[in-house]
């Protein structure tokens, strides 16, 4: 039996994840991980705390046989990330790249280099939980968008801020709106907010369904109407109770699942080993 070890390096998350080879790639338990952790992606900067992230980590697991990654936190990360584990100098390091082949799918970006590499990922995780059409919503710092045909095709998407920058962009860039706070109140609006406070959550929650609405209807007008909705990231949930909401989106099925970047990578590197 073999062991990977899968790091998804974020702007604000480090997750990572180790699994074995007699574990099923399409399996939904939410116990699918042996072994699982995040941390601040800032945690990479600090030596002391690279010291305690590479003790903790091989002192939890065996040996990997490879060591699987993605990282859109630039290349400091990366030669953090690949000095944690001298011990394992002989595991094999593989990273995935917007650009990284993956058999049975391929992606219409004019430069797939510059694709995120999170977002191929996701949508590698994504294809190997269905084969439908499918709505991508990683919702992190960024919120993306992504239209995976059931053909295997990626069609593009949409990259807009996420929550939290957008209300973040408000108070850093007005004189009088505060950092807006999510209340049950504001979580359960479903009109127009008769609060400043739930006037911004509210306008922003409105901007990503919005942004998801568009998406559903320009993949129908493209003959690849969306049969499925898959979200992961923070903001998942959130994102999730919103679509509730609407009849054109809550017919579909629509489930938040952690981790879609991380079981991407690991059916890439099962392709690559």
């Amino acid at each position: 039996m073999s062991l990977y070890l899968l790091f998804d390096v974020g702007n604000t998350r480090l997750k990572w994840a180790a699994v074995e080879s007699t574990q099923n790639i399409a399996d939904r338990n939410k116990k699918l991980w042996a072994y699982s952790g995040s941390i601040s992606s800032k945690s990479l900067e600090s030596l002391e705390l690279r010291a305690e992230l590479s003790d903790y980590i091989a002192k939890t697991l065996p040996k990997p046989d490879a060591i699987g990654y993605c990282c859109v936190a630039g290349d400091a990360a990366i030669e953090n990330l690949q000095a944690l584990f001298p011990q394992w100098k002989d595991s094999a390091w593989k990273q995935l790249k917007g650009d990284s082949p993956y058999q049975g799918m391929r992606t219409l970006y004019e430069d797939p280099a510059k694709l995120g590499a999170d977002r191929w990922a996701a949508l590698i995780g994504a294809r190997a939980l269905s084969s439908t059409n499918t709505l991508m919503i990683n919702a992190g710092t960024a919120t993306t968008i992504d239209l995976l045909g059931g053909n295997g095709v990626h069609y593009g998407g949409w990259i807009l801020p996420g929550l939290s920058l957008m209300q973040e962009s408000l108070r850093s860039n007005t004189a009088q709106l505060p950092l807006a706070e999510r209340t049950d109140t504001a979580a359960l609006q479903a009109s127009f907010g008769i609060s400043t406070n739930e006037a911004i959550i509210g306008g922003c929650d409105a901007a990503q369904i919005g942004a998801i609405l568009r998406a559903a209807h320009l993949a129908k007008e493209m003959h690849h109407p969306v049969e499925r909705i898959w979200i992961d990231g923070g903001n998942a949930k959130i994102l999730t109770n919103e679509i509730q909401k609407f009849p054109e989106l809550n017919m579909l099925p629509v489930e938040s699942i952690e981790g879609l970047v991380l079981r991407g990578l690991w059916a890439w590197l099962l392709q690559n080993l």
